[in-house]
């Protein structure tokens, strides 16, 4: 059976919000096994259990960019060390840049971003000139171009640490940045059911059985139950079925929204900063602690 160390307790605590004992008796059951014991937890605590799931951890920006017609765009993911980098000047004037050139060069790789010419280098050279600048590491994480069908709207928050770009046709551009603003609060995963992971799916239904099987009812039921569940979830992550956030009388779905203004969403990316990346916390107390004792032994 694998060791449960209070470190490996912390980081499951600090992904769900659950209670320490609760997380210990999660991950021996998972026998250590991180994503495992955050099932379990979804199980029995319900989706309270996974609601700092999506904490962010690293700093940076989200840039974005659209063209005078609104017809092609780019949305970019830049990171830094510290959030006191991130709020900088010329940081932020590098991922505007990089936002564009992706916009009218079309790269295909980050490999490729790294190489486009920017000032008298690269886009990589620049980088490394302005990590010699500042003193800190900085990245392109990710980046995606837009052609629009219809047409471009952003949206940028947060000090730029979440953003939106989307593709619409029809409305107006009051519309286009609503909806960009709708999904920076709400945070779809997709348009509609068709474009939602099917690994995600997959989760959802695993946690919806394992919970509707506790309830010791009729096979039927529970087959029931799972699907009832996994639509409600759906309907949660999908951006035509959500309530839109500026909706009147609360109930106006997005879909019905688009209904109403002649409009369709064609596409659209939300970025977070940081989403998905743990940050290595240092104890500077322990590292000189640590360095002391070394310092001794020689």
């Amino acid at each position: 059976m694998a060791e449960i160390t209070a470190s490996l307790v912390k980081a499951l605590r600090e992904k769900t919000d659950a209670p320490m004992m609760e997380c210990k008796k999660a991950l021996t059951e998972a026998d250590g096994d991180l994503e495992r014991a955050e099932e379990l937890l979804r199980v029995k605590l319900g989706n309270k259990a996974s609601k700092a799931a999506t904490r962010i951890t690293a700093e940076g920006v989200v840039a974005v960019y659209t063209d005078a017609e609104g017809k092609v765009g780019a949305i970019v993911e830049l990171n830094s060390e510290t959030d006191f980098v991130a709020k900088n000047d010329d940081f932020m004037a590098l991922a505007n840049g990089v936002a564009k050139l992706v916009a009218t060069d079309a790269p295909s790789s980050l490999e490729a971003l790294a190489e486009l010419p920017m000032g008298d280098g690269t886009v990589d050279s620049a980088r490394k000139a302005l990590i010699g600048k500042i003193g800190e590491n900085m990245t392109i994480r990710r980046f995606e171009r837009f052609a629009a069908h219809g047409h471009l709207a952003t949206y940028i928050h947060g000090g730029s640490r979440v953003g939106v770009i989307i593709d619409v046709e029809g409305g107006d551009t009051a519309l286009a940045r609503d909806l960009a603003m709708h999904i920076a609060a709400s945070k779809p995963r997709a348009i509609d059911e068709s474009g939602v992971d099917a690994a995600f799916i997959q989760k959802e239904r695993s946690i919806a059985e394992q919970k509707a099987l506790e309830s010791g009812k009729p096979v039927e039921i529970v087959t029931k139950m799972v699907d009832g569940a996994v639509q409600k979830v759906l309907k949660e992550v999908t951006l035509l079925n959500q309530v839109f956030v500026k909706a009147e009388d609360g109930k106006q779905t997005v879909a019905q929204l688009l209904r109403t203004r002649s409009a369709k969403v064609h596409g659209f990316r939300l970025y977070v900063v940081g989403e998905g990346i743990e940050k290595k916390v240092t104890d500077f107390a322990a590292e000189v602690a640590a360095q002391a004792a070394a310092a001794q032994s020689r």
